[in-house]
C-alpha cells in the first residue's frame, strides 16, 4: 500500500532554526531524546499538552524548493486508546496574502513508507508528498492558495511503533495537525479543510471522513479524497499472500500488537516464532528494507494462522476496515484508483462504494484505466485539485465535473434520492 518506494535515509543535520516553542504539563510522560540520527527537534519534552492539536514546538525550515514557507511541527494527538501522544509533521504556507477567514487547508495522509523513525516524511520536506515530482505537488497546492499539512503519524519520528493501518489513530493525527496549523496564528490557516490520502493514506482519509465531524467539531471538513483506500480486508489478505507486498501483513500484525496490546492482539496467535523474532526490524529501516528483509520468507514461514480465524484479531480487523462503517455523514467523498492496481484490488473499492452508497453517502468513484497503484496519482492529481477547489467553493454535490486526466475514466456516483 505504498505510493512510492523509499530506502533507508537518515537526516544528518537539522534544517532551519526554531522560531517558537510551547510546552505544557501532562502527567506520566518522560522526556525522550531525539532518535539516533534525527535532529534535536524530534526530542520530546517531559511535559506535553493534553488537548489535541496543541502545539508542542515548531520551527521554520529553509526549503528553497517550496514556493512558500515550510514549518516542522510537533503537536498533540490521541492514540487509538485515547492517550495523548506527541506527533510530528509539516505545514506548508502560501506566499500569497491570506484571504478573509484564512487559507483553506489540505491535510495529506501519507502512504506506506515503513514504520521506523527515520521514515518520517517531515525529515524530507521536498519529498513528503507524492505525484508530479518532489516539491511540485506541494507547490501546485500552494498555488491554489491552500495551506498543506502532512502528519508523520504517531510513531514515525516520535516514541513508540507506528500504528500501521489503525484507521482512527492516523485519522486523528491527520485532523489534529490542521488544528495545530490553526493554533499557530501567524500562519493564518482557516478551519476549513479537506483530507487527501493514498493507499495507507487512503484508509486514513476514509477514517477522517468517518470521525472528522464529531472528533473535531471546531473544524469544518469540506471533503475527503481517498486514493486506493484499503478495505475488504479479507479480500486484500488473500490478494497479498502470494504477492511481493506480503510484508504488509507482517507490518500490520506487529503494529496492531503494539497499538492494542498483547492481551487483545497477541502475536503468538498469528505469527510464527521466526516472525516474532523478526519484529524489531520494523524500527530498523523503511519500505525497501522491510521488503528485502521480510519478503525473502514464504508466507508460511511468517504467518502461523489466518488472523480472520482468531476472534480477537478478527475484531481488530473489522474495526479498521471501512467496509464496516454503519453510518455516514454529509461530507463529500471522492475515491480514485488505477484500473490496474497491483496492491489494492479494484473490486474492493467497488464493493466499498456500493456499501457506502447503500448507507446514503455522497460519493464519487473515478477509476483510471491501465494505471497502477502509485502511477495513478500523477494522472488523477489535476482532476482532484479541481474537485477540492469545488468543495472549498461550496459547489453542488455530487460534483458535475468529469475527470480529464485520461480518456475513458470510469465514473460512478451514488444514486441520489428522488
Amino acid at each position: 500500500m505504498s505510493y512510492r518506494r523509499k530506502g533507508n535515509r537518515v537526516l544528518l543535520a537539522a534544517l532551519g532554526v526554531a522560531v517558537g516553542v510551547v510546552t505544557f504539563a501532562i502527567p506520566g510522560w518522560a522526556a525522550t531524546p531525539a532518535p539516533r540520527g534525527l535532529p534535536a527537534f524530534y526530542s520530546v519534552p517531559s511535559t506535553i499538552p493534553s488537548k489535541p492539536g496543541s502545539v508542542i514546538k515548531y520551527q521554520k525550515i529553509a526549503d528553497p524548493a517550496i514556493t512558500g514557507s515550510t514549518y516542522r511541527v510537533m503537536y498533540t494527538s490521541r492514540s487509538v486508546t485515547n492517550q495523548a501522544v506527541p506527533v510530528t509533521g509539516l505545514i506548508f504556507v502560501p506566499r500569497t496574502k491570506a484571504p478573509a477567514g484564512g487559507y483553506p487547508v489540505v491535510s495529506w495522509g501519507h502512504g506506506t513508507d515503513g514504520m521506523a523513525d527515520i521514515c518520517a516524511p517531515s525529515l524530507h520536506p521536498t519529498g513528503a508528498l507524492p505525484a508530479i515530482g518532489d516539491a511540485l505537488t506541494v507547490n501546485m497546492l500552494l498555488a491554489q492558495g491552500w495551506v498543506v499539512t502532512a502528519s508523520d503519524y504517531q510513531g514515525e519520528g516520535t516514541p513508540g511503533i507506528l500504528p500501521y493501518l489503525v484507521g482512527v489513530s492516523a485519522a486523528r493525527n491527520t485532523i489534529d495537525i490542521v488544528r495545530a496549523a490553526d493554533n499557530i496564528r501567524s500562519l493564518h490557516a482557516s478551519a476549513n479543510y479537506v483530507v487527501w490520502g493514498h493507499s495507507e493514506g487512503g484508509q486514513t482519509a476514509m477514517f477522517s471522513l468517518h470521525i472528522g465531524p464529531t472528533y473535531a467539531p471546531d473544524l469544518h471538513l469540506k471533503g475527503v479524497v481517498a486514493g486506493a483506500p484499503p478495505s475488504q480486508f479479507a479480500v486484500i489478505y488473500q490478494f497479498l499472500t502470494n504477492s511481493p507486498y506480503r510484508f504488509y501483513l507482517f507490518m500490520a500484525g506487529v503494529a496492531w500488537n503494539a497499538a492494542y496490546g498483547s492481551k487483545k492482539a497477541p502475536l503468538a496467535e498469528i505469527l510464527t516464532p521466526k516472525a516474532i523474532k523478526l519484529a524489531p526490524v520494523v524500527n530498523q529501516g523503511c519500505f525497501n528494507y522491510l521488503e528485502k528483509t521480510i519478503d525473502k520468507y514464504t508466507l508460511q514461514a511468517i504467518v502461523k494462522k489466518n488472523p480472520f480465524d482468531e476472534p480477537g484479531w478478527k475484531e481488530i480487523l473489522a474495526s479498521n476496515d471501512p467496509e464496516n462503517f454503519t453510518s455516514v455523514n454529509s461530507v463529500p467523498l471522492l475515491i480514485a484508483q488505477g484500473g490496474a492496481d497491483e496492491q489494492i484490488p479494484v473490486v474492493s473499492t467497488q464493493l466499498l462504494a456500493t456499501h457506502l452508497c447503500g448507507l446514503g453517502q455522497d460519493l464519487e468513484r473515478w477509476i483510471y484505466p491501465g494505471q497502477s497503484h502509485a502511477g495513478v496519482i500523477n494522472v488523477y492529481f489535476g482532476d482532484m485539485v479541481h474537485w477540492i477547489a469545488d468543495r472549498f467553493a461550496g459547489d453542488p454535490n455530487p460534483d458535475p465535473y468529469q475527470p480529464v486526466g485520461l480518456p475513458g475514466v470510469q465514473t460512478t456516483t451514488c444514486p441520489q434520492p428522488t
